[in-house]
């Protein structure tokens, strides 16, 4: 399925957000049709956390972000992936500190050619251990 089940399981923690744990006063239905930009962001950015959290143990986060090019040369035997180069590690002990990090850096989740779904694909794994 390729990134369609990355993206179903962050849709799903999105929806259920929305419908169950958001405060509002607005009916469930109202809740959906009245979603700004801003707040889709927003509600994105807890869902990846929520996410990374519960994949870390619940004791941390990892959020891979992509940094400006390097000029390292790739060791012998190996490609070079003008990605995999520039990721660099953000490490969380703390699910609020990691979700207003996201938050901040949402762009690079959702933006036109931001390798978002790589990008998160990589958090959870670093954020649940190769060993795990």
């Amino acid at each position: 399925g390729g990134t369609r089940a990355i993206l179903a399981a962050v849709q799903a923690h999105m929806i259920t957000y929305l419908l169950f744990t958001r405060e509002t006063e607005c009916t469930h239905l109202e809740r959906l049709c009245r979603l700004g930009r801003g707040e889709q962001g927003q509600v994105l950015a807890t869902a990846l956390a929520e996410t990374l959290w519960a994949a870390g143990g619940g004791g941390r986060a990892v959020v891979c972000l992509v940094t400006a090019p390097v000029t390292t040369m790739p060791c012998e035997g190996c490609r070079a992936s003008s990605l995999t180069e520039r990721i660099r590690l953000f490490e969380f002990s703390e699910k609020a500190a990691a979700q207003e990090f996201i938050s901040d850096h949402i762009n690079c989740f959702k933006g036109e050619g931001s390798h978002g779904v790589i990008l998160f694909l990589y958090s959870l794994l670093f954020s649940r251990t190769l060993e795990r």
